[in-house]
């Protein structure tokens, strides 16, 4: 048994995302046990910066936040398309304000800038967006893994290891949403 059976995580994809910040959080929370969904923003397939190719299983605007105990967002060139896609900023705002984990790494807190979920926050990223966090209200910090609350931080492919361990661990610290409400929705079975 894993630390975190029983527990479904919704994962966002767009063009261009950081191979590695899709596939290793990814390996990380199925290999404890999770359900991952994968959800981009409609067009099925989506082609990394260093070329792994991965479909989703839904579109954001078919995924209920009510269904997942967590949301994870991939850096890369990804989140400058997905934060033109409003199903996903309305995604993060969703599941940060039912206090649900959402894991950003890289260049993914560009989406929670959108979704203006940073104000009076710490947080960390790649460290060429640093003033648009703080420019959004977020007190940005140079660390491996920032927590505040529900937000998990990193700053690069080097800091997924402690990225999904803290995931990992939030999850682990709550009940699952299915157990919750009863919810059983599977999904494809793709994987990263």
């Amino acid at each position: 048994m894993g630390r975190i059976d029983g527990r479904k995580v919704l994962a966002l994809l767009e063009q261009e995302f950081e191979d590695v910040e899709v596939t290793q959080p990814v390996e990380s929370l199925r290999s404890e046990g999770a359900q991952v969904v994968l959800a981009g923003s409609g067009r099925g397939e989506y082609t990394g910066k260093k070329g792994s190719t991965i479909r989703e299983d839904i579109s954001a605007e078919q995924a209920n936040p009510a269904e997942f105990d967590a949301l994870v967002v991939p850096g890369g060139r990804a989140p400058e398309k997905m934060r033109m896609c409003e199903p996903m900023v309305e995604l993060v705002r969703e599941f940060h304000r039912a206090g649900k984990p959402v894991a950003a790494v890289c260049h993914g807190p560009q989406l929670l800038i959108s979704a203006d979920v940073l104000r009076g926050r710490r947080a960390t990223s790649y460290p060429a967006i640093d003033v648009d966090l703080r420019n959004a209200g977020a007190k940005w910090v140079d660390e491996e893994v920032v927590e505040d609350g529900n937000l998990i931080t990193s700053r690069r492919p080097g800091d997924l290891g402690a990225f999904s361990e803290a995931l990992i661990q939030q999850l682990a610290s709550r009940e699952p949403v299915a157990a919750a409400t009863g919810t059983t929705t599977t999904y494809g079975s793709t994987h990263a």
